[in-house]
């Protein structure tokens, strides 16, 4: 069995357990308890602009791609059913060693998220790789402990949660729509890499990854929404008024990213102007960050059907049909 994953060499961080030090960060003036070895990392790369230079490229000798830069329809169904089939691989994998895998999907209203997520779970069996999409909590969870929610929701041995938004709405949603207070705020950006490298030292694996989508390819998708009667449901009255607060989006995102882009539990960047490519880069990514072997079943010799005797079906007519409109 060959092994057909495994995490990028350059990255130390991948051991679950990480130095227990603690240090002070500055959080608006104030020196707030925080991760020692976790020296927080900006993201270097804004919402959008890898999308302006990859079609520019693109296209111009690489046969996978049209004179436009955009991927070929027949290689990207192609290649996303190959990826979908390392996906039932690993999934045979983590049930067999019993793993905890956590992945967290986060980004933009329409950035892609939930498009990749539907990919994943096309091929795979649900009660191994799950979805997690929690609404708006209930009283009881607003007066409990932030991350208690999230906890009763991640994986047991055998399982991968893919969390369709997750803890990080505190830090971008819950905080430029004024649904937390400044304190809460602040308590999360403290308080979230330790949380989650508590998670990694338990033998968790956890993968963070953020949609990075352009305001005008945002835009686009939502007048597609708007116009289209079977998409149109994804237009929240949130996202209505989401379209106002680009900026204010921006300067959350960043500032997340200074606090929680850790060496122990970074922050991977999608560049998600592309659909197409970005579903073909984030599912390859993940089966290279989870080392797993083809530890698929052979293919199953089913012996002939018995056949049933003694037994008289009731008449067809004693039972109500649905009826056959096609």
């Amino acid at each position: 069995m060959g092994k057909k994953g495994g995490r990028n060499k350059a990255k130390a961080k991948d051991s679950p357990v990480e130095s227990a030090e603690t240090s002070a960060v500055e959080i608006d003036g104030k020196n707030t308890p925080a991760t020692g070895t976790d020296t927080a990392r900006t993201s270097v790369v804004p919402d959008g602009e890898w999308a302006a230079t990859s079609d520019e490229t693109a296209g111009a000798t690489d046969p996978r791609y049209t004179k436009n830069g955009k991927l070929k329809s027949v290689f990207y169904e192609k290649e996303i059913l190959r990826l979908q089939e390392e996906l039932v691989k690993l999934q045979y994998w983590v049930k067999a060693k019993g793993l905890q895998v956590c992945i967290l999907f986060e980004g933009r209203d329409a950035a892609g998220k939930g498009g990749v997520i539907k990919r994943i779970i096309e091929t795979t069996n649900p009660r191994v790789i799950r979805v997690v999409a929690l609404g708006i909590p209930s009283d009881r969870e607003k007066n409990s402990w932030y991350f208690q929610r999230w906890v009763a929701q991640l994986p047991s041995r055998g399982e991968v949660c893919l969390f369709d938004r997750s803890w990080y709405t505190r830090a971008v949603t819950e905080y430029v729509h004024g649904f937390c207070t400044e304190d809460e705020y602040r308590e999360f950006l403290a308080s979230c890499p330790q949380f989650e490298r508590m998670l990694m030292r338990s033998g968790m694996i956890l993968l963070k990854y953020w949609f990075s989508v352009s305001d005008e390819e945002q835009e686009r998708r939502f007048q597609q929404r708007a116009a289209d009667p079977k998409r149109r449901w994804k237009l929240s009255e949130m996202d209505m008024r989401s379209r106002d607060m680009w900026v204010e989006y921006s300067q959350a995102k960043d500032r997340m990213f200074d606090f929680t882009d850790t060496k122990q539990s970074p922050w991977f960047v999608v560049n998600a102007d592309d659909k197409k490519r970005a579903r073909l880069n984030c599912i390859s990514h993940i089966l290279s960050q989870i080392p797993y072997e083809d530890i698929l079943p052979p293919p199953l010799a089913l012996p002939p059907r018995k056949v049933a005797g003694g037994y008289i079906r009731p008449p067809i007519d004693q039972q109500t049909f649905v009826p056959d409109l096609y």
